[in-house]
């Protein structure tokens, strides 16, 4: 690609906000380096790793490349012999320590979410870990060499440390003597070129022979080495010598390791440079609120809210752009500064990003072609020192690119034949673009000529698009329309600035007859135009509403539908655990009557094992789930008292009372449910005649022919409750039940209160409680019988 035509589309800008996001030198070069490719397959994978590194980034961050450093100068040297120091040996550890933790973190990723080409990539670097590890037990985090690199260093680093101290001490114990510390500038021990000495005033200097290493400013003070410990200092210094040798040693084994992986650790290099680029573009991609475009390669171009990455997003206007289907050339006019020349650079630079394998600022499902090239003739070039004027310049852009555009090129040109005779350029320029279009390139192209409407309205494959502009505001709304040709606009805002009446009168009358018509037509076009925007704004907003009412409605309904089933299921699960627990209980009494038997008592065996067939048909089956209730016919409404059947539970029932017009309270054995009208069927029992009731009592006694094992006193008082209890007590004990259940409602806690105290004292209760979950909590209570 041409480099004057990525700097015309300003490419570089947008490969210098790419750099800022990556993190290592080598990610950098990367961005700096990337140009446009014209191979869509290699550009599809580009894209998809970009498109693995978003997700990545949206669902668990970018991974963090620290301590990555460049180290292929280091490996390099190594490579041919050279001794690396400690600090390029610390910078080789890091790189190896971060390119495994990458690694580490793209596999975590990948278990969740799959990254298929990041994985690829990280899988190929090295393991380098005995490197690592050799450089780690002898080069520290602040690269000083460690006493652990060798034996040999760690003895004469004892040995080092042993003779500093003893030179110290001597030292020590002369400045402390009274003689020599009246001699002394500072009772202190300093070091003057690796030798300790002590500041010693000037006029004392022969008083302790030795060695003169320094001397302050003044010349007041020397810096002497005394004589006593002139042999301690010298076998120190051989000492230190010694130590220099055996870390020139070390270091040079560690450089011979590194020089051993050269290859592989200069790949991984390029890797973790590579996957650091890749994660630096989806970062890009985030922030310009980018996505990930669609790649062909058949001049096909389809932008839906296209935004130039360079206008910040609360000022750009997107535009809508189609190329390259019905029609391979666009013809663009519009007033000056209406944003024509914006939207040739906003397609030029898209198409760029995209066969750059970045995503571009566009909503999904925009659509991006390959082309062998981008040609563009944008902006005034002219050059004062070159005496080439606009025309020239322009001119000699375009030949330029008539020379060298193929069938597979993009040719953007800012106003074609501008800057000469209006007849004679607008011919020209009607001239190149027939030539440009003939070649069968994709060609968008601005203009000020009306002659040029005209050509694209009569010419198949051209199209006419215009830059809106508000006549009532006098001002451009930077909207792309593709299909209506621009209009001058100069009568409308000549008058609107003021502008007199007969002057405007005039200057229309000056006008052609054609050029009106073309004008009105234009005008018309613009008017049904506009009309059509707004019916279909009013028809998308209908659409939106009643999309998001028939989301909302369907989502509703699942919800009600699964918690009917939830609830059913938990219905069904508490009635086979009361059902289980009759079971077990029945299953005693009836070994207790066995036992009875075998005593002498007249208790049948059949007859036990009717008892038991009978158990074993109450169960309730399981149910099987339906996808909407069954509609019973009903002779008649259903009223409290009715017996019904329960479809879904496959159940018979008494309603205790109606809730609401669609639901009823129906009691299942010592159960109530509430359950849809429309999954009662009405059986054709009789109603029974209701008795009359008074008004001061309200106690339903829940008995039939047999005796039940509840009583429900909601409603009534304390003694009208008691009387019902004491009865109810009584009946239970002589039916021989195990428990029963007296319902009195939660209220305000009197009449659960008076019964419980009446059972404490009761002579048939063994214990009572407040009813579980299922049984009716503190409504309820339970009574165990003796």
């Amino acid at each position: 690609m041409d480099a004057k035509i990525l700097q015309t589309l300003e490419y570089g800008k947008i490969l210098s906000s790419l750099s800022n996001y990556t993190q290592t030198p080598m990610g950098k070069h990367a961005a700096i380096q990337l140009r446009p490719n014209s191979d869509a397959v290699h550009i599809q994978a580009l894209l998809k790793g970009t498109d693995e590194a978003f997700a990545v980034d949206r669902l668990k961050g970018t991974p963090s490349f620290t301590g990555v450093v460049d180290i292929s100068p280091a490996v390099k040297r190594a490579r041919i012999g050279g001794t690396l120091n400690p600090q390029e040996l610390l910078g080789i550890r890091t790189t190896i320590q971060a390119g495994r933790r990458v690694k580490v973190y793209i596999e975590g990723v990948h278990e969740d979410h799959a990254v298929e080409s990041l994985l690829f990539i990280s899988e190929q670097l090295s393991d380098q870990k005995p490197l690592e590890n050799a450089i780690k037990v002898c080069i520290d985090d602040n690269a000083e060499v460690l006493d652990t690199a060798s034996p040999e260093l760690a003895q004469i680093r004892r040995e080092l440390r042993s003779g500093e101290v003893r030179i110290r001490e001597k030292l020590d114990s002369m400045i402390r003597s009274s003689t020599v510390s009246k001699m002394l500038q500072d009772q202190i021990v300093t070091i003057r070129g690796d030798r300790f000495v002590i500041p010693v005033k000037a006029e004392y200097r022969s008083y302790f022979g030795g060695i003169v290493h320094d001397q302050s400013g003044s010349g007041a003070t020397m810096f002497i080495e005394p004589e006593s410990i002139v042999t301690m200092n010298n076998k120190l210094r051989e000492t230190k010598m010694k130590e220099e040798r055996e870390i020139e040693v070390i270091l040079q084994k560690l450089t011979a390791q590194v020089g051993e992986q050269a290859e592989l650790l200069l790949y991984d290099l390029d890797l973790l440079g590579n996957l650091d680029f890749i994660f630096a573009k989806a970062r890009l991609a985030r922030e310009m609120k980018a996505t990930l475009p669609v790649i062909n390669d058949h001049g096909y171009i389809r932008l839906r809210k296209g935004r130039h990455p360079l206008i910040p997003l609360d000022k750009v206007v997107p535009i809508d752009v189609e190329l390259g289907g019905s029609f391979s050339s666009i013809i663009v006019t519009g007033p000056n500064t209406g944003g024509k020349t914006v939207t040739l650079k906003t397609i030029g630079l898209l198409s760029l990003m995209a066969m750059s394998g970045l995503f571009v600022p566009a909503e999904d499902e925009s659509e991006l072609s390959v082309f062998d090239a981008i040609y563009a003739d944008i902006g005034d070039e002219q050059s004062i020192e070159q005496n080439l004027s606009t025309f020239s310049s322009h001119m000699t852009n375009i030949i330029s690119i008539l020379r060298q555009m193929t069938p597979k090129s993009l040719v953007l040109l800012d106003e074609v034949g501008a800057g000469t005779d209006p007849a004679e350029g607008s011919a020209l320029a009607v001239a190149i673009l027939e030539h440009i279009h003939a070649a069968g390139c994709r060609m968008v192209a601005t203009t000020h000529y009306s002659e040029l409407k005209a050509y694209a309205y009569e010419r198949d494959g051209i199209i006419n698009a215009s830059m809106e502009f508000n006549v009532a505001t006098l001002s451009p709304t930077y909207r792309l329309l593709v299909g209506v040709p621009g209009r001058s606009n100069a009568f409308a805002i000549a008058e609107r600035l003021g502008l007199s009446k007969p002057i405007l009168d005039y200057a229309r009358g000056e006008v052609t007859e054609e050029d009106q018509r073309v004008e009105h037509m234009i005008a018309s076009l613009e008017e049904n135009r506009l009309t059509a925007e707004q019916e279909r704004s009013e028809a998308e907003r209908l659409r939106r509403e009643t999309e998001e009412l028939r989301t909302r409605y369907q989502e509703e309904l699942d919800k009600l539908d699964n918690q009917r089933e939830r609830m059913l299921e938990k219905a069904e699960e508490e009635a086979r655990q009361v059902l289980q627990k009759a079971r077990s209980e029945s299953e005693r009494i009836i070994a207790d009557l066995r036992k009875l038997a075998l005593e002498g008592a007249a208790v049948k065996e059949h007859r036990l094992i009717a008892a038991r067939k009978e158990l074993d048909e109450a169960e309730p089956k399981q149910r099987k789930k339906t996808s909407a209730p069954r509609q019973s016919a009903k002779a008649r409404a259903i009223e409290p008292g009715d017996e019904v059947h329960v479809h879904s539970l496959r159940q018979k029932g008494h309603v205790v009372e109606l809730s609401g017009s669609k639901e009823a309270i129906v009691q299942l054995g010592i159960m109530k449910m509430k359950v849809s009208l429309d999954d009662l069927e009405l059986l054709d029992t009789p109603k029974p005649a209701q008795p009359k009731q008074r008004t001061v009592a309200g106690v339903n006694r829940t008995r039939d022919d047999r005796v039940r094992s509840e009583l429900d006193l909601r409603g009534a008082n304390v003694e009208e409750a008691l009387i019902e209890v004491d009865r109810f007590m009584d009946e239970a004990f002589m039916a021989n039940l195990g428990q029963v259940y007296i319902i009195h409602g939660k209220g305000t806690g009197v009449l659960r209160s008076g019964i419980q105290d009446y059972l404490r004292s009761h002579k048939h209760v063994k214990s009572y409680r407040l009813g579980n979950y299922g049984e009716g909590g503190s409504g309820v209570t339970v009574a165990e019988l003796k």
